[in-house]
């Protein structure tokens, strides 16, 4: 149950990584652990004791390394950590040590190792292969390869009973090889780019944010920009008036005053454009930003979202805004619906997403659903969050008490 809950709280990019990292496992150790088994019958049949705990040792330390070689390896190819150098020295020498101790301890007969052999060889390379690909771009990876098959290939093919095995041995072998290596540097690329994926969605809400932040600061300036530059010169006037005893500076301070009020009632009506909004803008804006990231949008407003109380609309404004900001940053959702129902005493919004992972149990609540139920809370409302199949968010907010205050500049 925990490693089901542990999973679940993993981000998608990370599920991918952990996918394709035991897939390579399984090649790396599953696979040459069972050949071993097989091998290490043939040879004790033989009676061969040395070659046994040789071959058991070197292949075990040739999966053992290639456990730790393979997770490093997969983060450096996505950018998330530097190339395992010495430990791909490290498991070449390995990789080396076992084919020729494999060689080299095996019962010969006729001066020929068993045929087993050969394909416990064959196997040690494949185990080597994968880091190697994933660690290297190609052009490196074939220099790198080329001193490891050199030292390889030429006693494996005369260790074969004849010229027709060995050349399909060398050949099946490089087949094998090509094989393991594309199949290795596909996986690779699907984790690189998930984790891609996953940079380009917290970009595009750190750049959503930021562009409001543009847009705020710009309709201030235009806003104050002008009037304040006009007060600046009526103030000026009015003191060269006043130092000439002039009645009219009189008059421009009066002026002064007036652009000073109405600069005031502009800026209030900038921030509550910012801080409250039509309920149906923001829903069509939820609507815009969830589909740039690839969500559905599924919206049923009901007949005439319009016809509720300015103040209902600003408050279920601010669910959707803050429930569509969770949904990118922290859900890995398909599907996102909005509803809002009511029955004449009051109105509920719901807002349902496929995409729920689980939390970790050092898990810390953010503050946006905590500021969300206290603003619900100040006008008789409440909020409730549903943890089942999906992410059920449900906004609750009575009539009675937000019709009689219906003055939106209260959320200001």
């Amino acid at each position: 149950m925990r490693l089901m809950e542990r999973w679940r709280s993993q981000s998608k990019a990370k599920r991918v990584e952990i996918y394709n990292r035991w897939s390579m496992y399984s090649l790396t150790v599953f696979v040459p652990v069972s050949m071993l088994l097989m091998g290490v019958q043939q040879l004790h049949k033989e009676s061969a004791h040395i070659a046994v705990v040789a071959l058991v040792t070197t292949v075990l330390l040739n999966s053992a390394l290639s456990v730790p070689l393979v997770r490093a390896a997969l983060a450096a190819h996505s950018g998330r950590g530097p190339r395992p150098t010495k430990l791909l020295f490290v498991h070449a020498a390995a990789a080396q040590l076992g084919i020729w101790l494999t060689l080299l301890l095996a019962p010969h007969h006729a001066g020929k190792p068993p045929i087993g052999t050969t394909t416990i060889v064959v196997f040690q390379l494949l185990v080597w292969v994968v880091a190697p690909t994933i660690a290297l771009r190609p052009l490196l990876m074939a220099l790198w390869s080329a001193p490891m098959l050199v030292l390889t290939v030429p006693p494996l093919a005369i260790a074969c009973e004849s010229v027709a095995m060995a050349v399909g041995t060398v050949v099946g072998s490089m087949i094998g090889l090509v094989f393991c290596a594309a199949s290795c540097r596909c996986s690779a690329w699907v984790v690189k780019a998930a984790w891609e994926l996953d940079r380009a969605q917290e970009d595009r809400a750190r750049l959503a944010v930021a562009e409001e932040r543009l847009r705020f600061s710009r309709d201030l300036h235009d806003v104050l920009g002008r009037n304040l530059t006009t007060m600046a010169l009526k103030a000026e006037l009015a003191v060269q008036l006043a130092r000439r005893g002039r009645p009219e500076a009189a008059d421009q301070m009066v002026e002064v005053q007036r652009i000073a009020q109405e600069s005031h009632r502009e800026v209030r009506e900038v921030v509550r454009g910012y801080r409250t909004a039509d309920l149906a803008a923001e829903v069509a804006g939820a609507r815009s930003v969830l589909r740039a990231a690839g969500i559905d949008c599924a919206v049923d407003l009901g007949p005439d979202p319009a016809a509720l109380p300015p103040l209902v609309q600003s408050v279920l404004g601010w669910v959707v805004r803050e429930a569509a900001t969770n949904v990118l940053r922290h859900s890995e959702a398909t599907l996102v619906s909005v509803r809002l129902s009511g029955d004449g005493e009051r109105t509920v919004l719901e807002l349902v997403n496929d995409g729920l992972r689980a939390e970790p149990a050092d898990h810390t609540p953010g503050s946006g659903l905590a500021g969300l139920r206290e603003r619900l809370a100040a006008h008789g409302g409440e909020l409730s969050c549903d943890r089942g199949d999906r992410f059920t968010l449900r906004a609750a907010l009575p009539l009675s008490r937000t019709t009689a205050p219906a003055r939106v500049e209260e959320l200001v």
